[in-house]
């Protein structure tokens, strides 16, 4: 199986951020916003998992929106968001991982990403870290980093502002203008990457 064909299976698709309404709007959380659209598009709500450590919404992506044939489901999906802060998101994934027979090449990671200008995004299949604690605590409990990542663009804090302030702060005006069609855009490349394979993800969305 390579990383560019289209697979079946269930693919465990992951928002990264912080649980509650205190998060809610920061920067850090663009994994959440990104797996609410996702649910949206499914008309389905976040319900507790069994675990009791995460929120989850099951469904089937829009066959002839991706790829299928009119009519018939397309690939399943399984969205899920951590009920444990960042740096501790590693073992829910597990355990949605283990419970749903997901294999690492189909756990997608929405997260931010710092090294990315705003209103930009890449996709790609492993890689390091980067210092992100969520990806830090996802290699550690899968035990691989060889998983896949949508990486939304933040950008850099201005001048002094410490990182830690930045990405635990709420997206400018200006950006909130914008963030829709980011957040709309996150979720289409996450439906192609699903559907279509890596390449094709990667041709139409990394800017």
């Amino acid at each position: 199986m390579t990383s560019d064909s289209v697979t079946d299976g269930v693919w465990l698709v992951v928002g990264l951020g912080n649980p509650g309404p205190t998060y809610a709007g920061h920067r850090h959380n663009i994994g959440y916003l990104v797996t609410d659209e996702l649910a949206n598009r499914l008309g389905s709500k976040w319900r507790a998992h069994k675990s009791g450590r995460a929120d989850v919404v099951e469904g089937r992506l829009p066959g002839a929106r991706n790829g299928h044939s009119p009519g018939l489901p397309g690939p399943r999906v399984v969205l899920a968001r951590s009920r444990t802060y960042m740096n501790e998101s590693g073992g829910p994934v597990k355990a949605l991982a283990t419970f749903y027979k997901v294999p690492p090449d189909h756990v997608i990671a929405i997260h931010d990403e710092l090294d990315i200008a705003f209103d930009t995004m890449r996709v790609k299949l492993g890689g390091g870290d980067n210092g992100h604690n969520g990806l830090k605590s996802m290699r550690s409990s899968l035990g691989t980093g060889d998983f896949h990542r949508v990486r939304v663009g933040i950008g850099r804090p201005p001048g002094r502002q410490e990182v830690h302030d930045f990405v635990l702060s709420n997206f400018s005006s200006t950006e909130r203008k914008v963030l829709p069609f980011v957040v709309d855009t996150a979720a289409d490349a996450i439906e192609t990457l699903i559907s279509e394979g890596l390449e094709k993800a990667q041709q139409r969305f990394n800017s």
